[in-house]
């Protein structure tokens, strides 16, 4: 360290840098909103001067800021300012919700919100029925939590012609009774029947949804994130022009990139528009570097991209294998040239069969001479099928987990698992495979879809047990289970990665000083008391964006 005075000086706790090292005793000085030194506590504290701020971690660790590496948080703060049900948990907790939001705004056109809960609902798809008993006057357009559903009333089925002869969408399903009339519930493809008539959000709500959004974030020590979706997708708008606003007057506080939506109705007409919009859309904090493609649904409707048909109720086989929304030869070329055109690839797969198809595009797109630094990687990797869990690693490919889904729950027990069978569900979210076969590992939320707190996401990777859970709910999958350090790297380290945020991710001398102090160190104390952690403060650049 120079004969330059820090501007800050952290001590008097344990620091976990993500690079490689267990928590160790020590102090970082900061100055010009990079790491300037880390070292010895005595030694750090003697270079501090008059204006050097000494913030004392009080016992707590010091971690390298969160990334988000999957999450939609313009979406998330739309909805938290919207009809939000996500912390309410059965059918009768979400009409009493609906019911009093429409009652204490009269003046809204639409009834809109989301985070609905499948489990709450015989078969996971509620009807019209309900919505019409609490809101009979106006139309209602409310996605589950995962966002492959809507929950609609009839009113609004009426507003958008949608009927028993309505034919269902090839990238979706409306839910219908015995005599093909639609039921209340819509999905993946099937919820722009409705939801394309949603009034737009004004720019000023999508600046307050962002900001709103970036505050809680902030709040649960997120220093960046890959926005997983910009650009138009069913009901939502796209917003990048509000990031791009908010990163020239500097109320982009966080480190954002943000990922091209790939619209699945198109082909590869469309690159040079994404090439433009990849171009035009930088400012700041904010870049745009990655593609998203969604190549499948998800398991409890039936609409994740599998190998082998799904299981009936029964246990018998059906004739359903699920989705694919790009048809697989043309992924390959997609992503070959996409690869070529200097993008990051981001998948969405939840099924082992989209798994594949994603694994092949990415060695298609290196048979073509790819991939260079691109960084491609598959969000939510459900189920992999044994053999490609090894191609993540010798295809570079970044597996982006999203670990709070990796637990015994209501969606996994009754609509997932009684679905796929052995040996399917055994293959379900194998962290660990992944990480003894060489993956890279990343991490995020999908917020809204769940929870964006990384604590809770980190607790779920190490115990394979929700949070709430006691020791006497078994562990899901508990050979799957990762160490501590190796989930809390991919929340740091590893996601930054895979966002390209090459400056972060890690604490040592010359990164940036994005940074969280949790109040504990997490290693001290039982795995199981994990998410009893909590941020005291985060600060990007050195400069703090939250404090408890």
């Amino acid at each position: 360290m120079t004969g330059e005075r820090p501007d800050l000086v952290f001590t008097g706790g344990r620091i976990f840098g993500a690079d490689g090292r267990p928590p160790y005793d020590g102090a970082i000085a900061v100055r010009d909103g990079r790491v300037a030194a880390v070292g010895d506590a005595a030694e750090i504290r003697d270079h501090a001067g008059p204006k050097t701020r000494v913030v004392e971690l009080a016992g707590g660790l010091l971690v390298p800021g969160f990334v988000d590496a999957h999450v939609h948080p313009v979406q998330g703060g739309l909805e938290r300012m919207r009809c939000d049900l996500t912390e309410h948990g059965t059918r009768e907790a979400y009409l009493d919700a609906i019911r009093a939001y429409a009652d204490a705004n009269p003046e809204e056109e639409w009834i809109a919100g989301g985070g609905w809960e499948m489990p709450a609902f015989e078969g996971g798809t509620p009807w019209a029925a309900d919505l019409d008993a609490v809101v009979p006057d106006r139309p209602v357009f409310l996605p589950n939590r995962d966002h492959h559903g809507a929950w609609v009333n009839s009113h609004a089925l009426r507003l958008a012609g949608v009927d028993a002869t309505t034919p269902d969408p090839p990238d979706g399903r409306i839910e219908r009774d015995f005599d093909g009339r639609p039921t209340g519930t819509l999905h993946e493809g099937a919820m722009d029947l409705v939801g394309r008539l949603l009034p737009e959000p004004t720019y000023d709500d999508w600046m307050a949804a962002l900001l709103g959004a970036q505050a809680y974030l902030h709040s649960l020590g997120i220093t960046g994130w890959q926005d997983a979706i910009v650009g138009e997708y069913a009901n939502i708008t796209d917003a990048a022009d509000v990031y791009v606003d908010a990163a020239r007057d500097g109320r982009l506080t966080a480190r954002v990139t943000g990922a091209l939506w790939w619209d699945r109705g198109r082909g590869a007409e469309q690159i040079p528009e994404l090439i433009e919009r990849r171009d035009r859309l930088r400012a700041g904090r904010f870049r745009i570097t990655s593609v998203k493609v969604m190549q499948d649904g998800v398991a409890e409707n039936f609409t994740a991209g599998m190998l082998e048909p799904y299981l009936d109720r029964h246990g018998g086989p059906t004739e359903n294998a699920g989705m694919s929304f790009v048809e697989p030869v043309a992924l390959r070329e997609y992503v070959s040239t996409l690869d070529a055109e200097g993008f990051q690839v981001h998948v969405h797969a939840i099924g082992d069969r989209a798994v594949r198809e994603a694994l092949d595009a990415f060695a298609a797109a290196r048979s073509n001479g790819g991939t260079g630094d691109r960084r491609h990687h598959i969000a939510h990797i459900q189920v992999i099928h044994p053999d490609d869990v090894p191609r993540f690693a010798e295809l570079d490919v970044t597996a982006n987990m999203q670990p709070l889904w990796a637990a015994h729950e209501p969606q996994m027990d009754e609509l997932t698992l009684p679905f796929l069978g052995e040996p399917r569900s055994s293959w379900q979210y194998p962290f660990a495979a992944l990480r003894s076969a060489g993956a890279r590992l990343a991490a995020g939320s999908d917020w809204p879809v769940s929870s964006p707190d990384p604590l809770a996401g980190i607790h779920v990777a190490v115990n394979r047990r929700l949070p709430e859970d006691g020791a006497d709910v078994p562990a899901f999958l508990p050979d799957q289970r990762l160490d501590l350090a190796t989930a809390l790297t991919a929340y740091t380290a590893g996601s930054s990665y895979v966002a390209h945020h090459d400056d972060a991710g890690t604490i040592a001398p010359g990164r940036a000083a994005d940074l969280a102090i949790l109040d504990r160190d997490p290693f001290a104390g039982p795995p199981e008391a994990i998410a009893d952690t909590r941020v005291v403060a985060t600060y990007v650049g050195g400069e703090p964006v939250y404090e408890a």
